[in-house]
């Protein structure tokens, strides 16, 4: 059996890895950066320590925290409009998976044009829209490393499935020290989505060694520390774990 993987082309990985954004924006030769977020991370004074960093590297960056959870076609189009009107070369969506979703969706649409139905399955989309880095803010969905992302049609409810290389991020931070202020419940939820993740791809007929590995080490990980960050949710080492 054949096996395929898909990562972004760069992931930085640790306690203070958001600080290495200038570098990757820079490395992808833009220069207007769009913060893609939702109103949580704009209160817990997330989006600021981002903009912070950009602009200490002198790199102009705007927000867009209107992202909603389960995304819908229209909001995505309102995230569109607005990147549009002002030129941006760059997304970085920071926050939990809605909002990635939601940035996946834009880079798309901003290259392309249409609408989100346009792209969903059968249509497999490969081309490469504009540069997305994706910094999860939650330790459970994974969309920071996948190439699907599922967005509501307004008219008809359908939750479309949409998949191919062009919505994989080019680039992602997963950085622990941005989950410290996850309530515990939050922890919990987000905790056992990433645990049934990796049962799921454990059991499937189309696991791999490498898929194997991957999961076996996430249950070993998680199992123990999820018990432990829930209770105490500035623990440090099971956060990071």
């Amino acid at each position: 059996m054949i096996a395929s993987v898909t990562l972004p082309r760069t992931i930085e990985m640790g306690g203070g890895a958001v600080k290495q954004l200038p570098q990757m924006v820079n490395n992808l030769s833009a220069s207007r950066v769009l913060v893609v977020t939702d109103p949580t991370m704009a209160q817990l004074g997330y989006v600021d320590t981002v903009q912070s960093i950009l602009h200490s590297a002198d790199i102009h960056s705007d927000v867009y925290a209107d992202t909603i959870p389960e995304p819908t076609a229209s909001s995505v189009d309102a995230l569109v409009a607005m990147a549009k009107s002002n030129d941006f070369d760059c997304l970085v969506a920071l926050g939990g998976g809605s909002a990635i979703d939601s940035a996946k969706a834009a880079s798309i649409l901003l290259a392309f044009g249409g609408k989100m139905r346009d792209y969903k399955v059968p249509r497999i989309v490969n081309e490469a829209g504009i540069p997305l880095i994706a910094i999860p803010t939650t330790a459970g969905t994974g969309s920071e490393v996948t190439r699907f992302t599922v967005i509501t049609d307004d008219d008809s409810d359908e939750k479309m499935l949409c998949v191919g290389l062009g919505f994989a991020p080019i680039a992602a931070v997963v950085d622990y020290e941005l989950t410290l202020s996850v309530p515990a419940r939050i922890t919990a939820d987000t905790g056992i989505d990433a645990l049934t993740h990796a049962i799921e791809s454990y059991v499937s007929k189309k696991a791999s060694p490498f898929s194997d590995y991957q999961a076996l080490e996430a249950m070993r990980l998680i199992a123990p520390n999820l018990r432990r960050v829930y209770h105490d949710g500035g623990d440090l080492q099971a956060r990071e774990a």
